[in-house]
């Protein structure tokens, strides 16, 4: 009977002890008393490419044997999947919160990328950890950076001579500043950017007279805040001066893309325009991998690939309709097939550009849209009865140009800028005089009715090879 009564006594409170606990933002007993943490939320243009970064944040953390606990502040509405991929697939601990109103959205100069970037403050609500380190989704680690944990009540990054970068900053957690915080926010504390850049910056306005941090060697914490090495936040555009690295100060240790949003690492265009592209996605090679776009790289390579081989077989047909001596606007149908003409080319060129999935490896990518752009210039060539050695001069351009920007020997940036630039400037005759070409093989053909259907019979006997002249 005793130990029936100390069961059940037990039982009891473990219940309502889980009850209580269901009402709390972070219920998952920590494994260590540190932790790296990111954020997610939804509402933005490109959910799924943030939902790609943060997932190669975290597998590249557990690559490097951080002795620390990863951690996702999430936003209730963060799809079940992704929640689940963090924490089954990628040893994450999710906090669901709820978005940070933003009081600043209506200023001039807000930029609604932002609007729900205040979600960062909720790191200060971490308090089982002794200390975090706030990450952005665009952090490449190059090796284990645990001695931050070393660091005081704050310490952030000075990549810009006078504000700290909110890329990367140190924290103790604390439910009085996060209250404060919050207090401040609707308060309408002065915020110059309206996200959580301007906010923190203002909210730790001393920083720039703080000492530089050096972990101590016993591998005690510090208290109070400090400057980190810039080696902690290096700003990738100090790399394409050089095309290396010299940051004397502190170890070379993590790399940020605080530029264009549209040339973020993850984006299959952003190598070689940007050479370290190309390392941020040999750290997802090595951890995430890309199985998730596979199947559409896969379906996408077999259209164009179809398209192509039924060019090389079918003639065309549809220009029949484009040409009736009868037509007492002849003149102007000309001039509109002309204007058909170079937009079909030219949306040949842009159309898989937007249709492959952007987090794709680069040189996946590039072969997709360099096989996408061949296969619909095919259907333009055929259509209109186009020499294909014009309509191709971009194409060829464009390959030349990949070759020149990947160029892996230039000594500096600039030399590479230059020679990007004398590339573009050569290779412009070229392209004007391929439109040239075209449009006067348009007018031809139609002066001597070469979109008739007897000149089109005849034309299907002839080899495609004799198109390009």
């Amino acid at each position: 009977m005793g130990c029936n009564a100390a069961f059940l006594r037990w039982s009891t409170m473990l219940f309502l002890l889980g009850l209580g606990l269901c009402h709390l933002p972070f219920t998952k007993a920590t494994s260590f008393r540190n932790a790296y943490a990111t954020m997610m939320y939804v509402g933005t243009p490109r959910d799924y490419e943030f939902y790609v970064a943060v997932r190669v944040l975290l597998k590249s953390l557990s690559k490097l044997n951080v002795q620390a606990d990863l951690v996702v502040i999430a936003s209730v509405d963060v799809p079940l999947r992704w929640i689940r991929a963090f924490e089954e697939e990628d040893g994450a601990k999710v906090v669901r919160v709820e978005n940070m109103e933003n009081p600043y959205k209506h200023q001039d100069n807000f930029d609604k990328r932002f609007k729900l970037s205040l979600n960062k403050l909720y790191a200060w609500s971490l308090v089982d950890y002794d200390r975090v380190v706030m990450l952005d989704a665009d952090n490449l680690f190059l090796q284990n950076t645990d001695e931050l944990f070393q660091c005081g009540q704050f310490c952030a990054v000075f990549i810009n001579p006078c504000v700290f970068h909110t890329g990367l900053f140190v924290l103790q957690p604390s439910t009085v500043v996060f209250k404060d915080m919050v207090h401040e926010l609707q308060n309408g504390r002065e915020n110059p950017d309206g996200a959580d850049q301007g906010f923190i910056a203002s909210y730790f306005p001393e920083l720039l007279d703080k000492p530089m941090f050096h972990p101590p060697a016993n591998g005690s914490k510090l208290r109070g805040a400090y400057r980190l090495p810039l080696g902690y936040q290096m700003d990738a555009s100090y790399y394409y001066l050089k095309l290396r690295w010299s940051v004397p100060c502190g170890p070379n240790s993590v790399i940020t893309f605080p530029g264009a949003p549209w040339l973020k690492p993850w984006y299959w265009w952003s190598w070689p325009v940007l050479p370290l592209g190309i390392q941020w996605h040999e750290q997802r090679r090595q951890t995430l991998g890309y199985g998730a776009e596979m199947a559409v790289i896969l379906i996408q390579s077999a259209i164009y690939l179809g398209v192509i081989a039924m060019t090389r077989l079918a003639r065309p047909s549809f220009s029949k309709l484009c040409y009736r001596r009868s037509d007492k606007s002849i003149n102007l149908v000309h001039n509109s097939l002309k204007i058909v003409a170079l937009w079909c080319i030219l949306a040949a060129y842009v159309t898989p550009f937007f249709i492959i999935p952007h987090t794709v490896h680069p040189l996946l990518g590039w072969i997709l849209y360099l096989i996408g752009a061949f296969a619909l210039c095919s259907i333009a060539i055929n259509v209109f009865l186009l020499p294909m050695l014009p309509v191709l001069v971009p194409w060829l351009g464009i390959v030349g140009a990949l070759m020149v920007m990947a160029f892996p020997w230039y000594p500096d940036g600039v030399v590479r800028a230059l020679s990007v630039f004398v590339y573009a400037f050569c290779s412009a005759p070229f392209v004007w005089a391929s439109m040239v070409r075209i449009v006067a093989s348009l007018q031809l053909s139609l002066e001597r009715e070469a979109f008739l259907p007897a000149r089109l019979v005849e034309s299907s006997s002839n080899s495609w090879f004799n198109k390009l002249y």
